[in-house]
């Protein structure tokens, strides 16, 4: 009885210490100041530039570079979240807009300019290409998106993000900063490849706002992971591999982007071990991206980004 627990144990503890590592970033609680404060989001020291136009549209599905629009595609996710960390912020406006892959702003129309908004839980994605490089007086800026984020009732953030590996950011006088007010160094992110060779970035939002608790940042990563989805894309069918690593009731769901539910996908009391579940998608959705969410006991622990075909 000894060996077989010890067994067990041992299996635990290594899935469990597997997925801390397979984890993305954003997941991954966020280091706190002193004061117990989250690293709240900072400004641009550029700020909002010369080349912004007010009352961009709505995107639709999340769009904001058009299928034929020439460049690099690159998919930016994250969530948005208050001064703790502790609760997301629904219905957050973000204002986007950058430079073309050639270089240029759309300074008469709206190409490349464009809102999404913070679903319910505080997640937002988009999808566009990585913006071209443009000189700024002798030397070139770095490839950067810039945003104004504004949380229902609250002022709004103007900022940059940059992509790390660029070797204009070490020269550039705002993606160069590193301390203080407008430090830019939690602002430069990663692009990794993903679903169809589509870079992918993660960036969480951290700013003043009214949020809605949801647990998140009670994030238990003992508790289990989802490890894969596939196909991604999918069309009608699309299998989920997750492991438990602490006997719990567990729930794999679907949201959109806006925080609705789709489908509860499983929903029982499992042992640890790891499990594989088929969603066979019996009623009409819309193509676009979706979230499947897994739960242990009502606590949200992980979540992957799937494409619906």
């Amino acid at each position: 009885m000894k060996k077989n627990h010890r067994r067990n144990f041992l299996k635990n503890l290594s899935l469990s210490s597997l997925a801390i590592g397979l984890l993305p970033s954003f997941l991954v609680p966020k280091k706190l100041k002193a004061n117990g404060a989250c690293n709240e989001t900072t400004e641009d020291a550029y700020g909002q530039g010369p080349f912004y136009t007010s009352n961009a549209p709505n995107l639709t599905n999340g769009q904001l570079a058009s299928l034929s629009e020439i460049g690099t595609r690159i998919i930016i996710s994250g969530r948005v979240l208050n001064l703790d960390c502790s609760q997301g912020i629904p219905n957050t406006e973000i204002d986007i807009w950058h430079a073309d892959d050639a270089g240029s702003y759309d300074n008469n129309g709206y190409n490349l300019r464009g809102k999404v908004f913070s679903n319910n839980q505080g997640y937002y994605i988009f999808e566009t290409i990585r913006p071209g490089l443009y000189l700024n007086g002798s030397t070139y800026r770095p490839s950067h998106i810039h945003f104004k984020i504004t949380p229902p009732g609250f002022n709004p953030l103007i900022t940059q993000l940059y992509f790390q590996g660029d070797p204009y950011i070490s020269n550039d006088f705002a993606a160069s900063m590193n301390s203080g007010q407008y430090d830019a160094s939690s602002r430069i992110i990663p692009l990794n490849t993903g679903v169809n060779g589509v870079l992918e970035g993660v960036w969480d939002i951290v700013i003043d706002g009214n949020g809605v608790s949801t647990k998140i940042n009670d994030l238990h990563l003992d508790k289990g992971v989802i490890y894969k989805t596939t196909p991604n894309p999918f069309s009608d069918e699309l299998k989920i591999k997750f492991g438990v690593f602490k006997k719990a009731k567990i729930k794999i769901e679907v949201i959109d982007l806006k925080g609705n539910n789709i489908e509860i996908i499983e929903e029982k009391n499992l042992i640890p071990d790891k499990y594989e579940v088929s969603w066979r998608v019996r009623k009409k959705i819309k193509s676009g991206h979706y979230f499947i969410i897994m739960k242990a006991n009502d606590l949200q622990i992980h979540y992957k980004k799937v494409v619906k075909k």
